[in-house]
């Protein structure tokens, strides 16, 4: 683990702010270029330009209103991790809406474009979790369990790294979103999958990773997580109905030239 790379008196320059800089990056050019590959407008960076501050402004802020109690919530906020997915989420996707709209873009097309580098990018900050020490799992007798001495908070006996099972598994859902993209899979269903996926996966890991539980065995995310899920199938279902009604009048349409 290599939470700091540059430590200048006061000032550090840490590995998580590297990664989450390097998915701002990845993502922003993934997204321009599957706007240019789809014939969408290029004012979309713009969007996704500015999902990345809402983003973190977003994923800073509900961490640390989670965490509130265990800290003054100005160290909270100006801590070397600690960042909600879920409040990236929807942080990220509320300010790019914002602007998608005062831009004039098909909100569903646009997004759906966006969807591989949402997913490559969340990966890349899971790899900055992993390099700092946040958000690790239970206890594990794996080989490849790890322990962070100064992680957030510091544990010395092996973990699960979730966050590296996380990415690997964003990584496969990037590749899915890209090939059925290329395979000319409508915008509700591409939106749909990978809200549906992205929630599973969080959803799944879950279980095995350190955090407050709310219902039962649940977490916060793990309730966001089953959310994202129903939207998901909820955005796929409406792509089905109006496939329906399209054929249904195309039928219709044939039954009146007959």
């Amino acid at each position: 683990m290599y939470p700091t790379l540059v430590r200048i008196g006061s000032f550090e320059i840490t590995t998580f702010g590297v990664m989450v800089a390097v998915a701002a990056l990845v993502g922003v050019r993934m997204f321009g270029r599957e706007l240019s590959r789809s014939g969408l407008p290029a004012t979309g960076v713009d969007a996704a330009l500015a999902g990345v501050f809402g983003g973190l402004a977003g994923a800073k802020l509900l961490w640390s209103i989670e965490h509130a109690g265990e800290a003054p919530f100005l160290s909270l906020l100006l801590s070397r991790g600690g960042m909600s997915w879920f409040g990236g989420f929807l942080g990220g996707v509320g300010t790019a809406i914002v602007m998608m709209r005062a831009r004039g873009l098909p909100l569903l097309a646009t997004i759906a474009a966006a969807t591989p580098a949402l997913a490559v990018g969340h990966a890349l900050g899971r790899i900055g979790c992993f390099l700092v020490g946040d958000d690790y799992g239970r206890p594990s007798n794996l080989p490849w369990a790890v322990a962070f001495p100064k992680g957030i908070p510091p544990v010395t006996v092996p973990v699960h790294p979730t966050q590296l099972y996380e990415a690997a598994a964003l990584a496969l859902v990037a590749w899915a979103l890209m090939r059925w993209r290329r395979a000319g899979v409508s915008d509700h269903v591409v939106l749909g999958r990978y809200l549906v996926m992205a929630g599973a996966v969080r959803f799944g890991i879950e279980f095995i990773r350190v955090n407050t539980r709310l219902v039962g065995p649940l977490t916060l995310a793990h309730l966001v997580s089953l959310g994202l899920c129903l939207v998901g199938v909820a955005v796929i279902t409406t792509d089905v109905g109006q496939g329906t009604v399209r054929r249904s009048r195309r039928g219709r349409g044939h039954g009146r030239k007959g």
